[in-house]
């Protein structure tokens, strides 16, 4: 007889495998290999069309490589199926907001959409950690650019997800809001998430990340731990490639 209860799927490691995308012609990503663990915040820098916003979206499932592959734990996106889903959270350039619904309508559908047992509760920490507890009835078209950003963060984490992709997640924060987005991303990093961050923000993320993976057209480097402060390690790193 078979469980009603869903399946269920984690994993503690994400490892990438030599994997290639090509857009067409152009080869997008080339030969990246990495490997993340729980419990980790990684950055990932490089310049605009450098590529990472498609190695977010193929760690996403959202495209699959042209070669190579990506595992979660020991499993690939199709052998551990729909499931996986329900362990990644995404936040890409496109917020995923629907402008004519309120932010407590917005997180209602995504809850809905995830199954969530305990929606209500989970809807009003996700409000209360994205400072909109007194906007909850508010239409997200109504609400600033930093606002709508803490929401979409808030939706992309409302699942518990293990795996935790972020593009540009300090787009449009405030001094204030950046801070608190720190202090977020270090509980998911305690809580044991594995964390990928993309951005230009260099000074949000110096002290914040355990490492910076750097792509270049294409292909992956880590930025070296020297002395100086991240972006001077980051203009160095590209100052030492130019040559």
């Amino acid at each position: 007889m078979q469980s009603s209860h869903p399946e269920v799927f984690d994993f503690d490691q994400l490892t990438i495998l030599d994997v290639s995308f090509h857009y067409g012609r152009r080869r997008a990503l080339n030969r990246v290999s990495l490997t993340l663990h729980t419990g980790e915040l990684v950055g990932l820098l490089g310049p605009n069309g450098s590529g990472k916003s498609t190695l977010l979206g193929l760690l996403a499932t959202l495209i699959e490589p042209s070669k190579g592959s990506v595992l979660y734990g020991h499993k690939s996106a199709s052998e551990a199926g729909t499931v996986l889903r329900s362990q990644i959270g995404f936040l890409s350039h496109d917020l995923q907001l629907y402008p004519e619904l309120t932010a407590q309508e917005n997180l209602d559908f995504f809850a809905k959409l995830y199954g969530l047992p305990d929606s209500a509760g989970c809807i009003a920490l996700a409000l209360e950690r994205a400072g909109l507890k007194e906007r909850a009835a508010d239409l997200v078209q109504s609400l600033s650019r930093g606002m709508r950003q803490r929401l979409a963060l808030e939706r992309a984490l409302l699942h518990g997800p293990r795996l935790i992709l972020l593009d540009e997640p300090f787009t449009g924060l405030d001094e204030y809001s950046s801070s608190a987005l720190a202090s977020r991303l270090k509980t998911l990093k305690r809580d044991g998430r594995i964390v990928l961050l993309a951005t230009h923000d260099l000074d949000a993320l110096d002290g914040l990340i355990d490492r910076a993976i750097i792509l270049r057209e294409g292909k992956m480097g880590e930025l070296k731990d020297n002395i100086g402060s991240l972006k001077q390690r980051y203009r160095q790193e590209f100052r030492q490639g130019d040559k």
